[in-house]
């Protein structure tokens, strides 16, 4: 029997499976005195995913909205959309706007590792379609738990060829992302994935259901019982560590149906017969009717007799719940019904108008003629819930940041110094990714310029200009476990040089934070604090936050993962045919060191790699001195100064010497700066590069670093000798650091 609204009231009493689905006894107290009754079976199925934690943000709310502190000002102009969009949008000059934004599919890619990661894309690419744009490229950060755990072993392949299967599959550029394994992960990787896109400025739409009598349509795939209470519930629950038990709350995806919604939607844009768009993605048609009502001036009739269904045996509830991809809610005129439903049957696209715009302010849902929803939207889509959780600062966290990795012992002589360069560049977080990103398609479309392994991804947006288009995704977790101000400053400091390096101008930032449960007051520091790292530096760097995702519950068996606030920079390069790459180019090429190194080894890639060894505190950040190298790098690309460039972050001057050296097979002989041999090599210290250039070019460059207070040394020169030589230490075969830093991953996965 369906539940109605008028057996709500005529039933006060009946017992509800509010617990089952989520949400707590005050929450469920907070529904019923909302609606001055019980909920339906339906209205509680819609309460009970829009109030998660991953779709209503109750957690984060209070400390997300320090973001707005930061501003909307870009350096090319404002923000055309910032935070409260289904995604960001950036003027890039010329008419042109970019979208982009980044989320996180964790949970389910633990369950169900390929559909998990490939509904990921998916997710994320609808919405950056559902603003207006284009879908132009992803990228993909991955965290897994050790790389010899047999989990990984099962979920590392699984996620690879979710997201590569999917992103493949629509025609779209894998650019960038990061790999990274720690213990932490182990039972609960992440899995975030960002989409960039491209449209001009009048392309942009908005989630709003606007004008009385519109009809409100449902095209893409029919729906279907996978993935009910998928994301939403899966990403408010912790694991434990039996395994995966929770199959069928994964969705599942069918990119072939993408690409075909992708194409019809860009097409309805082009005839102008949609006046408001929403995606479907967690919580589903919950999501879709309650946000569009919400932010729209009226309220809205769905009925769901007129939803197409795969299954036709699942109840109203499950409808409203189910997570099934590849579909879109669409808000239309009258008069553009009918060329609406053309252009869907001319793509195969299955459309059915499901509802309208209504006057008045509710939210109402029919299921064979009875009334089974019956609310105001925004009581449902943005006034839930609102939790201050408790915090408080570690009581381990000063005999962690005691443990300095400066006094751990150092190599005693070059011959040892040299083995752990190559300890380093064969360590699972340091070595060859290409096991990885082969599987990606990085140079479809044809405007791939820079992708993995450079600094960063490089998309060209205009063919007649070459204005293009620059994104880095940055995060080392354990300098946040140190200290998570910094360590979020520190993401945002290395995405900002990447793009940099690559000789684009930072200008916006969309972040996936994840973090491990909010009800355990050290985690819930570890976010406010990661917060204001971020306001503070996106504020003094001029970076605008444009939206992004919150990812709690991150843990299994009580073991919170490393706090991971993870950093999309934005950049804008006006010609793209003047990109840096990261490779040394030319034999006889000076090498330059870019910055100030300081002794800064805790939290260290050669700390873990060398001692298995964590504590102490990060290096500091020094974002004016970031701002001043950024300023060199992005000149001098425009002035063809440099014949590349390498940030230095993640194994210091000595793994990006290593990753210069072997993406041409070019080798570098050089002397180090004067002081610890150790300190020259691994210190971690920011705002700096190593760069190189003909020997023409080093006046004028060493001018302009001058002119904006860059410290530069002439370290060496590039060599085609075939090694990496550091002067009175050690000299190495680049086939034996090849060898070393190639086999990791892919003898793995053998």
């Amino acid at each position: 029997m369906v539940d109605t609204v008028g057996s709500a009231f005529a039933t006060p009493d009946a017992e509800q499976p509010w617990a089952a689905l989520g949400l707590r006894a005050e929450e469920y107290d907070r529904i019923r005195e909302i609606l001055g009754r019980r909920p339906t079976g339906c209205e509680l199925a819609m309460y009970s995913v829009m109030w998660s934690e991953h779709c209503s943000y109750k957690s984060s709310k209070v400390h997300l909205a320090r973001f707005a502190e930061v501003g909307s000002e870009t350096p090319r102009g404002p923000l055309l959309a910032g935070i409260g969009e289904q995604a960001g949008v950036v003027d890039i000059g010329g008419d042109w706007a970019v979208t982009f934004k980044i989320e996180s599919h964790n949970h389910p890619s633990y369950v169900e590792p390929h559909q998990g990661a490939a509904t990921g894309v998916g997710g994320i690419v609808r919405d950056i379609l559902a603003m207006g744009a284009r879908p132009i490229g992803v990228m993909d950060p991955l965290r897994f738990g050790p790389l010899d755990a047999p989990d990984t072993a099962r979920v590392l392949p699984g996620v690879v060829a979710g997201v590569g299967g999917y992103g493949n599959c629509l025609g779209l550029p894998n650019i960038g992302g990061e790999v990274v394994f720690d213990r932490t992960y182990l039972g609960n990787p992440l899995v975030n994935a960002l989409c960039v896109g491209v449209l001009k400025h009048d392309d942009l739409k908005r989630a709003q259901a606007r004008g009385v009598g519109n009809q409100v349509i449902m095209y893409g795939a029919a729906t279907g019982g996978d993935g009910i209470g998928g994301a939403s519930i899966l990403a408010s629950e912790t694991f434990d560590a039996d395994g995966p038990a929770k199959r069928p709350s994964v969705q599942v995806g069918d990119p072939f149906m993408e690409k075909l919604l992708i194409e019809c939607t860009l097409e309805l844009f082009a005839a102008g017969v949609i006046q408001g768009i929403q995606d479907f993605g967690a919580a589903g048609i919950s999501c879709a009717t309650s946000e569009l009502a919400s932010a729209g001036d009226g309220g809205m009739y769905v009925n769901l007799d007129e939803v197409v269904l795969r299954d036709p045996t699942l109840s109203p509830e499950e409808i409203l719940m189910s997570e099934s991809q590849e579909r879109m809610m669409a808000v239309v005129t009258p008069d553009d019904v009918e060329q609406f439903l053309a252009i869907c049957a001319k793509w195969d696209v299955l459309a059915t108008v499901v509802g309208e715009v209504i006057e008045g302010d509710r939210l109402i849902i029919n299921y064979h003629g009875e009334r089974v929803v019956d609310v105001d939207p925004r009581t449902v889509a943005h006034e839930g819930p609102v939790y201050e959780r408790p915090w408080n600062r570690p009581d381990w966290i000063d005999a962690l940041n005691a443990d300095r990795a400066e006094d751990l012992p150092r190599a005693a002589s070059g011959r040892e110094l040299g083995e752990q360069v190559l300890t380093l560049a064969g360590s699972p977080n340091l070595a060859d990714k290409s096991w990885i990103t082969d599987q990606y398609d990085r140079y479809v479309r044809g405007n791939t310029v820079l992708a993995q392994p450079e600094n960063a991804g490089v998309l060209r947006i205009d063919e007649s200009t070459g204005l293009g288009i620059a994104l880095a995704t940055d995060c080392n977790a354990r300098f946040c476990l140190l200290n998570p101000y910094l360590g979020a400053q520190l993401a945002l400091a290395e995405s900002y040089r990447n793009v940099a390096a690559s000789g684009a101008e930072p200008v916006a930032i969309t972040d996936c934070l994840n973090f491990g449960s909010p009800e355990d007051p050290d985690v819930m520091w570890q976010f406010r604090e990661a917060i204001l790292g971020l306001v503070d530096g996106c504020r003094e760097l001029g970076t605008p936050v444009t939206g992004g995702n919150v990812s709690f519950y991150n843990q299994t068996d009580g073991v919170n993962i490393l706090p991971t606030p993870v950093v999309g920079m934005l950049g804008i390069i006006d010609d793209v045919a003047r990109r840096t790459p990261q490779g040394f180019a030319y034999p006889g090429d000076a090498v330059v060191l870019l910055g100030t190194t300081r002794e800064e080894l805790s939290g260290s890639s050669w700390a873990e790699a060398i001692h298995d060894h964590l504590g102490g505190m990060p290096p500091t950040p020094d974002l004016a001195a970031e701002q001043s190298l950024a300023r060199v790098l992005v000149a001098a690309a425009r002035d063809g100064l440099l014949t590349s460039a390498h940030d230095l972050a993640d194994g210091g001057l000595a793994q990006a010497l290593v990753e210069a050296s072997l993406r041409h097979g070019l080798g570098v002989s050089l002397t180090l700066p004067d002081g610890d041999p150790t300190v020259a090599l691994f210190s971690e210290t920011p705002a700096r590069a190593v760069v190189s250039l003909a020997g023409a070019q080093y006046a004028a460059f060493e001018a302009l670093c001058a002119e904006h207070g860059v410290p530069l040394e002439r370290i060496g020169e590039v060599v085609d000798t075939g090694e990496i030589e550091v002067l009175d230490q050690f000299t190495l075969a680049l086939d034996d650091v090849r060898a070393r830093w190639e086999a990791p991953i892919r003898e793995a996965m053998a």
